[in-house]
Parts: C-alpha cells; sequence; structure tokens
C-alpha cells in the first residue's frame, strides 16, 4: 500500500507562495453555509488577441441566499495586472468576446406590447476599467433566444431555441411546444413513435427540438432571414445543443465561418434507446445538412475545428448504446473526408478538445487516476504527452483555451478549493490569476486528503482517498462515500453538490473509492461493472474501506456511515442486505430500489439495458433480478435517511417511495426528505442548505 497526502491549504510551495495568507490556527471549519455561498468561477473567454480574458463568477446572497452572476476583466500581457469587476453587463449571462472586440451576451431584450420578455442578444465594448459601452441590443427575435454561437470573423451568427420543426423562422410561438397539447383540457398527449416522452427532468414536446438557425451580422444588429441549419422538414429532426446536457460544444463554425459544424440525434422512437449522436455539417444554403459521421452508430461528438480550416477533430465511441465507451480523438481531413483515429492506442477517455492558435497540437483533458489533467496530442503522430500545469498536483484542470506565444488559459479546481483561473507559459509554473474563493476557503480550517492504493476485486489495483481535517485530535468517525454513474469517480475535484471537504469539516474522516466502473482507469475497468452492479464494487468497497482504516489509524471504524447517490445510492440499498451489520446508519440519495421497475420508468433506456446486458427486461429478467436490493428487504436492518427529488426521471421519485416504505414495513428507524422542485441533483440554494443540515443532522444522531 502506497500514500500521498496533499495539505488542501499548502498544495505545494509554488502554491504557497501565490495563495492568499493561511488560515490561523482555531480558523472556523467550514460549514454548508461556507459551501452554498462560495463564489463559483465560470468559463472564461478570451479576445481575439488572447490579451484579455472574462470570466464569471456566480456570487450567492448569504441572507436571502439569492444567485446573480458578474464578470471580471484581466489582461494577460501586463505586469502585475489584477481582476477588474466590470460594470454596465446587469442581467447578462453567456458573455463573451468575438473577434471584433465587442462582448456579446444573453440578457432580456425590450419588452414587445402586450408580451413577456425575451431573452436577446446584446453586445457592449469593454473599457481597462472594466466599464461596458455603448450596450445595444442585436437580435430581436419573436422568441427568447437559448444560444448562440459567433463565426470567426464576426459576421455571421448561429442561434437556438426550442422551435416546432415545421417552423420556417425562427420561432413559431403559436406552434412552438404545442403539438402535444391537444385540448381541450391539460392533458399531454404521446404517441409510441414520438420517442421521449420525459427527459431528465422536463416532459417532451415532440414536434419542437432545440434548432440552430444561422444569420447575417452586420453594424452590432442580426440581419436577414435566417437559415436552418438541419435543412428542410423531412431530412434531420433532433436537438441541437443535445439534451439534457449539450451546451455551446455542440454548436462550432468552420474556420472559413462559411459551414457550421453541429452536433444533433434523431429523434424518434428509437432515441430512447440510442447514443447515436452525431456530427453534422451544413453549407448554410438551406439544404439538408450532411452527417459526417454516419459509419458510426455509437456516440460521435466534441467538433473542433482546426484553426487553418484543414481538420475537424472530435472524440468518437465505437459501441452503440453505451454512453461510458472510451471517446477516442478522431481527425478528419476537410478536403478528403479521411478519418483517422488518433489517440486509438491511448487508454483515456477525452473529455475536452481545443487547438493551438498554429493548428500544431490539440489540447485534450481526461481522467486519469483520481487527477484529470491536460494532454497535449500531435495531429500528425498521435503522440499524447501529459501536460504538467501544476507540478505534483493537476488535480482538475478544466475550460482550456490555447492562446498565442505557448499560452495555455485554464481552471483548476481541487477537492481542497473550488475552481480558480490560472495562465501557464511554456514550460514555467503555472501562475493563478483569479481570486473569486481562494481567500475564503484560506480563512477555514484546512482539510488534508490522503491517497491509497490496494488490491481490490479479481487482485486489481483499486484508489480511494481519505479527507479528513488537518489537525484534528483523537479518533475520527467514518463516512463511506459512494459515488454515482456509476461509470464515475470521487476524484480530486471541488463539487458544489457531494463535498468531502465540507463533510470532513463536521469532524469526520471521508473515504471514498473509486471501484471497478470507475473512470480514469482505463476502458476495461470501467466496463467491468456490467452485469456486475452488486458483485466487484461492493467487493472493492469492503476492500477499500478496511485498507483506509490500516492506512490512518485516526479513523474510528467503530462508528461509520455510508452514503451515497444515483448509484451510490442503489449501493446502500444494497449494502442494507449484503453488508447488513457494517454501519451505523446509511443516506441514500435517488437510488435504485428496484430493477424492474426502474427497468421501465427511467427515461434513458439505453443505460438500464447497457448496464444488465444489452436486453429489456422482460428479455432478461435474471439479469436484473440478480442485483435486485427490492428482493432482499427481509435483511435490511440499518437506519436510512432516503432523499429524493419529484423532477428526477433519471431514477424516478418512487424508487426512493419504496425504499422509505421497506423500511417502515420492516420497523427500521427512517426519514424521508422530499424536494418538489428539484432533479436528480439538488441544485437551489436553499434546498441546499436543507439536505446538508438534514444529512449532517443524521450523521450526528448516529455517530456523535
Amino acid at each position: 500500500m502506497t500514500a500521498r497526502t496533499q495539505a488542501s491549504a499548502i498544495l505545494s510551495a509554488w502554491a504557497l507562495a501565490l495563495a492568499a495568507p493561511l488560515a490561523a490556527q482555531g480558523a472556523p471549519a467550514m460549514r454548508a453555509e461556507d459551501l452554498i455561498t462560495m463564489p463559483r468561477l465560470g468559463t472564461p473567454s478570451t479576445n481575439a488577441e488572447g490579451t484579455l480574458v472574462l470570466v464569471p463568477i456566480t456570487e450567492t446572497d448569504p441572507k436571502v441566499y439569492q444567485r446573480s452572476t458578474g464578470y471580471w476583466l484581466r489582461q494577460l500581457d501586463g505586469p502585475g495586472s489584477g481582476m477588474v469587476r466590470v460594470t454596465g453587463l446587469d442581467g447578462a449571462s453567456d458573455a463573451r468576446f468575438g473577434s471584433d472586440g465587442w462582448v456579446y451576451f444573453l440578457a432580456d431584450g425590450a419588452r414587445r406590447e402586450g408580451a413577456e420578455a425575451t431573452s436577446q442578444i446584446w453586445r457592449a465594448r469593454l473599457g481597462p476599467d472594466g466599464a461596458a459601452r455603448g450596450r445595444a441590443q442585436v437580435s430581436d427575435f419573436a422568441v427568447s433566444v437559448a444560444g448562440f454561437a459567433l463565426s470567426p470573423k464576426a459576421d455571421r451568427i448561429a442561434v437556438w431555441a426550442d422551435i416546432a420543426r415545421d417552423c420556417p423562422t425562427f420561432g413559431c410561438p403559436g406552434r412552438d411546444g404545442k403539438a402535444h397539447l391537444p385540448g381541450p383540457g391539460t392533458g399531454r398527449h404521446y404517441r409510441s413513435e414520438d420517442g421521449f416522452i420525459r427527459h431528465w427532468d422536463s416532459w417532451a414536446t415532440p414536434g419542437t427540438v432545440s434548432r440552430v438557425f444561422a444569420f447575417a451580422l452586420a453594424d452590432g444588429r442580426v440581419r436577414g432571414a435566417g437559415v436552418a441549419a438541419d435543412g428542410p422538414v423531412g431530412t434531420l429532426t433532433g436537438d441541437t445543443p443535445t439534451k439534457p446536457f449539450g451546451g455551446n460544444e455542440d454548436v462550432v463554425w468552420s474556420a472559413d465561418g462559411k459551414r457550421l459544424f453541429f452536433v444533433a440525434r434523431q429523434a424518434d422512437r428509437n432515441e430512447p434507446k440510442s447514443t447515436n449522436l452525431d456530427i453534422w455539417q451544413s453549407d448554410l444554403s438551406g439544404g439538408a445538412p450532411v452527417n459526417l459521421t454516419a459509419a458510426n452508430t455509437a456516440t460521435d461528438t466534441l467538433p473542433a475545428p482546426s484553426p487553418d480550416g484543414q481538420y475537424l477533430a472530435y472524440v468518437a465511441m465505437t459501441r452503440p448504446g453505451y454512453e461510458a465507451d472510451r471517446q477516442v480523438v478522431q481527425l478528419r481531413d476537410l478536403k478528403s473526408g479521411t478519418v483517422t483515429a488518433l489517440t486509438a492506442k491511448w487508454d483515456r477517455s477525452a473529455g475536452s478538445l481545443a487547438w493551438t492558435p498554429d493548428s500544431r497540437f490539440l489540447i485534450a483533458t481526461a481522467q486519469d487516476v483520481l487527477d484529470t489533467p491536460a494532454f497535449r496530442i500531435d495531429p500528425r503522430s498521435g503522440t499524447v504527452e501529459r501536460l504538467d500545469l501544476v507540478p505534483g498536483n493537476e488535480a482538475h484542470i478544466a475550460n482550456t483555451v490555447p492562446l498565442h506565444g505557448e499560452r495555455l488559459l485554464f481552471t483548476r479546481d481541487s477537492i481542497a478549493a473550488p475552481a480558480e483561473l490560472y495562465l501557464a507559459k511554456g514550460n514555467r509554473p503555472s501562475q493563478r490569476l483569479s481570486d473569486a474563493a481562494a481567500s475564503r476557503i484560506a480563512a477555514l480550517a484546512p482539510v488534508v486528503t490522503t491517497r491509497f492504493r490496494f488490491a481490490g476485486a479479481d487482485n486489481a489495483t483499486v484508489w480511494g482517498q481519505i479527507t479528513k481535517p488537518a489537525n484534528a485530535r483523537g479518533r475520527l468517525p467514518a463516512i463511506l462515500y459512494v459515488h454515482g454513474g456509476p461509470q464515475g469517480s470521487f476524484n480530486d475535484a471541488w463539487s458544489n453538490r457531494w463535498n468531502p471537504r465540507v463533510l470532513a469539516s463536521q469532524g469526520y474522516a471521508v473515504v471514498s473509492v473509486d471501484f471497478h466502473g470507475s473512470t480514469g482507469y482505463g476502458q476495461a475497468f470501467v466496463d467491468s461493472i456490467q452485469n456486475d452492479w452488486g458483485g466487484k464494487p461492493l467487493e472493492d468497497l469492503k476492500k477499500g474501506f478496511a485498507a483506509a482504516l490500516a492506512q490512518d489509524k485516526q479513523i474510528d471504524g467503530s462508528r461509520a456511515c455510508a452514503m451515497g447517490a444515483s448509484y451510490g445510492g442503489y449501493m446502500m440499498n444494497w449494502i442494507q442486505s449484503e453488508w447488513a451489520d457494517r454501519f451505523k446508519c446509511l443516506v441514500n440519495h435517488n437510488g435504485v430500489f428496484d430493477m424492474r421497475a426502474m427497468a421501465y420508468e427511467t427515461e434513458e433506456q439505453w443505460f438500464i439495458q447497457w448496464e444488465h446486458g444489452g436486453k429489456a427486461y422482460h428479455e432478461d429478467p435474471a439479469a436484473y433480478e440478480r442485483w435486485n436490493p427490492a428482493t432482499r428487504i427481509a435483511k435490511w436492518q440499518t437506519p436510512m435517511l432516503v432523499v429524493l427529488g419529484e423532477r428526477d426521471f433519471r431514477i424516478p421519485y418512487p424508487q426512493g417511495i419504496g425504499a422509505f416504505t421497506a423500511l417502515q414495513l420492516k420497523a427500521v428507524p427512517a426519514e424521508l426528505l422530499v424536494f418538489p422542485d428539484e432533479n436528480h441533483w439538488v441544485l437551489k440554494a436553499k434546498n441546499s442548505l436543507q439536505w446538508h443540515n438534514t444529512v449532517f443532522d443524521w450523521l450526528a444522531r448516529w455517530l456523535k
């Protein structure tokens, strides 16, 4: 067994030199209120010259828990320059630089008579003092704009919104989202050929999808009628950006601004079983778009055209119906159409792609043994080089923006601290540019995170982490943290929801284990959970928890609870019968309780079917029942807190009701927390505070 220890307040000598003053002895422990009101740094945007960066920071009022987003500006080429708060962008969202030097953003447009305000595109110029000048409305559509993408020359703009597929213009208010509402009552009417009837947290609107239209942009105004990227009715019907999680990365312009590349999946009766996202190309003539990845019936996504116009990079999976397959970087020659699998021999899954300005390299991020580093890929050879942006402490690198002069802008976060903005120059150590939350974190009592590894199921190497208060005295109760996915990881990254630091700060040792099925350890390790939900993962958790106790004698294994969400919540239900005497209490957040009901209630059928061998429940019920907690209730005995969201359509809330009812019937101490306005996650500030307070009280009841 080996270990690597890292203090949250002192990450390295490099970080120490840049960080705010360390917290004095006796600094307050982090509270739920601190987590919820901690400023959140968003996605940065740079101007064309790479001399300015604009970054959003979301803040939460600690009195009323209302969130608002402001923008900050910083020079990248000036010595000693600092962040300047932008003024004059009130109500703005999704602000970013255009190549013309203007900042474009979304905000409420001028109200039309008798109508509600709609979200429209605006622009403004930013002075060196951060003041926005010349603010003006760019678009005036009849419907709200959900997002936009500027062409490289800022002479065209792509916009998208939920629009009826047979609508020829950007928005038909009388038809958009109405086909499934025939009246005269309030009933939604669906047909089997419609495919999804609900997705993630929203009911579907057959006949209406998120559609992209391209317009000319001149003199600060949208011009002309616009061209639909999806072409005439009958060619492509599908959401762009993809739902529920697609964003700006799904819509990109070619280097010359004459073509649009976008991601979409056909919306039909097969969509709930299909992971076949494709990359489409529109020449914006009004004709049908071309499916560039039609030969691959698995996922193709993250289109990234090279600045020189020669290539289109993207990532592709190979197995249809499998959402956690390895994402291999592909390179398409836009002249010949030849496609090369660049990273076929690299056993990691690329999660983002960005070209360097000279088109010489691709910068990708990928999970790799508890970290998410950046990698440089040579498009000529496919050689992959891991970048050491934060020497010895990469943690979670994201939002990479390659700049001229061998510079790389990026964000970094960790278990220790939320995201901050950094700039790397060549081989020199990175420089932290922001202080969104660093000073606030430094004023709190630190935690320490230790990595460990052990021989898990099938004698495979399995990794885990222990997070605890840095200066704690005496023995600490233990919390076993079980991640969801199940193809995921409790890696070294900040979370606004399941946060090891805030939990450890309540006086616990938080133990997480990246069991079989976790990401960042090669595709075979990811695949190993298929048809084995309650097998190797539970064995890893048992062995990992024992390894943590052996590693750190301060952990009191006799006082332990376990908690998890989604698949982690399923594991709480499974532990009830298969590890029944180990824990004082459990916390099950939106976990699977009954496999048969789950198989027919969840919306993304590809997921539940792949996890159980690729067949529907009625085709192979034994595959589902083998790992079904609902069949083993007779052994349930551990007190459990059940949390659910009524808008959760991934693991619908009756699953949680079933678990709670089973506990009631067994006379096992239990509590139920229901959020009527949350989905699979708890996102609202006040709800998050209630979640943390309830969980903390439940843990303390059994452990303190």
